[in-house]
């Protein structure tokens, strides 16, 4: 997580994150960057040049008042410098049509990019991330901090650098023509600097807030949507609205505060500008008329020592484009921030640690021959088999993939020093149908969990087909397991794309079937494109039953060994669950199953059932057995007490 700025504290911006950031740009971008730089050194310089013509121009028009020349010869000086400058010009626009274009395909491709570097990242970060991290928030770094990073490379880095160019050389041409005049700017440029330097750091720090604050009130709108129903059935409205204000104020109070200080900074140093364009004006001419010396490089080339108008004309141009470009860069000061805040919190998400993986045994199709000869190949053959390379001799060796799921005195923790498990111990054999019951939080969505991977165990051994699952590759382990969960999540795009999501290569004829299985071919046909209904809103267009179901059909194209039912009927109607069972029953046929419900009918057919507390396996045993004992499982079935 990026780390939380204390209330009233001061920005807590990593300093290493703008150099990452030119970094990344100059990586992506290797020739444009520089081409786009050279155009903004080039027309940042032939923007400041202009003045030194205007001070020859005014000094050829004062000499000729002085020594009678004639226009002629006036306007033969005049003519080649005016030409010069036009080329100069010229030239100038052409840089700036340039880089303008480079830098639009240098900010959107670098944007693009990055998107897809964090969601690269975002794909192997573990289970846990996403589950102790608002969604809201997460979305946030792909809306809010992104845009705050094109303003940074699209508008804030040229601006900077094409008005920081501007700035260097016209004070060094400050220098060349006057040291007193230059002085006298210095001392505004300090009084610029302390009033930006000032508002600008009471700007940040509310910038960054507001960064933090958008995340949060995201977070909780998006929290809100996926509850509105909750929040409507128990007309929670009023509470909810008055938390969002409450969020939503904040919000507001930290980006008007952050928004009153940058309003302020512009016109408070474009004044002292003002006011030092005033005092050089008075300043000079005073010089001027005092006929006062003017040490400066520009004396010593031409050979003249005393200050005169041409001079203070063009000193005075000088100065309002150094002000005015020193206020462009105070002006860039909110832009830089708000995108390092933005880009601390991508990297926090680019930095997370990724899911690990050492597992080295692999899933691959695979032969059988009658003599139990298991030979790997490249073409679907309906069998499979466990690739397992030994390190110490190097040999390879295949076992059949079975479905045989052993967990031997297994113990797990969410967090460090709260068990969840103890001593878990069982054993499943291919075709068995193993049932887990229990009170809410007893852990037996958890076991399903550790199972996959998604989460790793403190303690024990997890073996699948006589493999410790830590050596099996995650991706191959999870293709070999079918999961339906409670909760359903469909994507946008047809039925038959969310059925295929099980298994991509899987044909229409290959969907139907499953969805057959399922019991969901009956409603899809009444849909009114059946199979190619476009599902939108994680198919909101359903009931939650026939999501059900094509989350069910999903699992059954896949076509795996092992089964993992959690609560996968809990949405279905009592008539629409016989139908389904029916179904599930040929799916689980050879395969080894594993079944979480809180309707103990459908699990009266299981093999062995565990009766889960506290994260302890209390009972096991079958159905008839476990009624027999008259124990905590016939207390849930007859409802002694209550199971949630």
């Amino acid at each position: 997580m990026p780390r939380p700025m204390p209330r009233g504290g001061k920005p807590t911006l990593n300093k290493n994150v703008l150099g990452r950031l030119l970094k990344m740009l100059a990586e992506f971008y290797p020739v444009m960057l520089p081409v786009t730089i050279v155009c903004i050194l080039f027309s940042s310089i032939a923007s400041a040049i202009p003045d030194m013509y205007i001070q020859r121009v005014i000094k050829v028009i004062t000499d000729a008042f002085d020594n009678g020349w004639s226009w002629e010869t006036a306007k033969e000086k005049i003519f080649p410098m005016m030409v010069t400058l036009v080329v100069l010009y010229v030239v100038s626009i052409i840089a700036v049509t340039l880089y303008t274009q480079l830098m639009a395909f240098i900010t959107q491709g670098y944007l693009n990019k990055m998107r897809q570097s964090m969601f690269k990242r975002m794909q192997n970060l573990p289970i846990r991330y996403f589950d102790t991290h608002k969604h809201g928030d997460i979305m946030s770094y792909y809306t809010n901090d992104i845009d705050a990073l094109r303003q940074l490379i699209s508008q804030a880095m040229p601006t900077l650098l094409r008005a920081g160019t501007v700035v260097i050389v016209v004070f060094f041409l400050m220098l060349y023509y006057s040291l007193w005049l230059t002085l006298i700017t210095v001392v505004g440029v300090i009084a610029i600097m302390a009033v930006s330097g000032k508002m600008g750091g009471g700007s940040a720090k509310y910038f960054i807030r507001q960064q933090e604050s958008v995340g949060k009130a995201e977070g909780y709108i998006q929290e809100m949507m996926n509850g509105q129903k909750v929040v409507k059935v128990f007309s929670h409205e009023q509470t909810a609205q008055k938390q969002f204000d409450e969020i939503n104020e904040e919000l507001c109070n930290d980006a008007f505060k952050a928004n009153t200080y940058s309003s302020i900074l512009g016109p408070v140093v474009m004044n002292i500008g003002n006011i030092l364009y005033v005092l050089l004006a008075v300043v000079g001419g005073l010089l001027v008329l005092a006929g006062v010396n003017n040490p400066s490089i520009y004396a010593l080339v031409n050979h003249q020592t005393i200050l005169d108008v041409s001079i203070v004309v063009a000193f005075l141009n000088m100065t309002r484009q150094f002000t005015g470009n020193v206020n462009q860069v105070a002006q860039q000061i909110n832009a830089v921030v708000m995108a390092l805040a933005g880009a601390e919190r991508i990297f926090a998400l680019m930095d997370e640690e990724p899911e690990t993986d050492e597992g080295y045994v692999k899933l691959v199709n695979a032969e059988i021959a009658p003599d139990g000869t298991i030979t790997e190949t490249e073409k679907h053959t309906g069998h499979w088999a466990w690739k397992h390379p030994h390190q110490a001799d190097g040999t390879v060796t295949y076992s059949e993939l079975k479905g045989d799921v052993t967990l031997d005195d297994v113990d797990f923790e969410y967090e460090a020093g709260k068990p969840v498990l103890h001593n878990i111990t069982l054993y499943a054999k291919r075709g068995q149908k193993i049932a887990f019951v229990g009170s809410t939080g007893a852990g037996k969505t958890t076991i399903t969990n550790l199972i996959n991977r998604f989460y790793d165990i403190a303690d024990g051994k997890i073996r699948y087909d006589g493999i410790n699952i830590n050596k099996i590759a995650k991706s191959d382990l999870r293709r070999s397991l079918g999961l339906v969960l409670q909760e359903t999540n469909l994507f946008t795009g047809t039925v038959m794309d969310n059925i295929r999501y099980g298994k991509l290569d899987a044909t229409d004829e290959e969907c139907i079937s499953a969805a057959k299985l399922a019991g969901a071919d009956d409603f899809i046909t009444r849909l009114p494109e059946g199979y190619q209904t476009l599902l939108t809103g994680n198919g909101s267009n359903l009931s939650q039953g026939q999501r059900q179901l094509i989350a069910i059909a999903r699992a059954a194209v896949a076509d795996p060994p092992v089964m993992i039912m959690d609560e996968a009927t809990s949405s279905i109607d009592t008539r629409t669950e016989a139908i389904v069972q029916r179904g599930m029953d040929k799916l689980m046929e050879g395969r080894t199953t594993f079944v979480i419900a809180h309707r103990l009918s459908t699990v009266r057919n299981s093999d062995v059932i565990m009766v889960l507390e506290h994260g302890r396996i209390i009972e096991r045993g079958s159905h008839d057995d476990l009624i027999a004992k008259g124990g905590v499982y016939y207390q849930l079935y007859t409802g002694a007490f209550e199971m949630s």
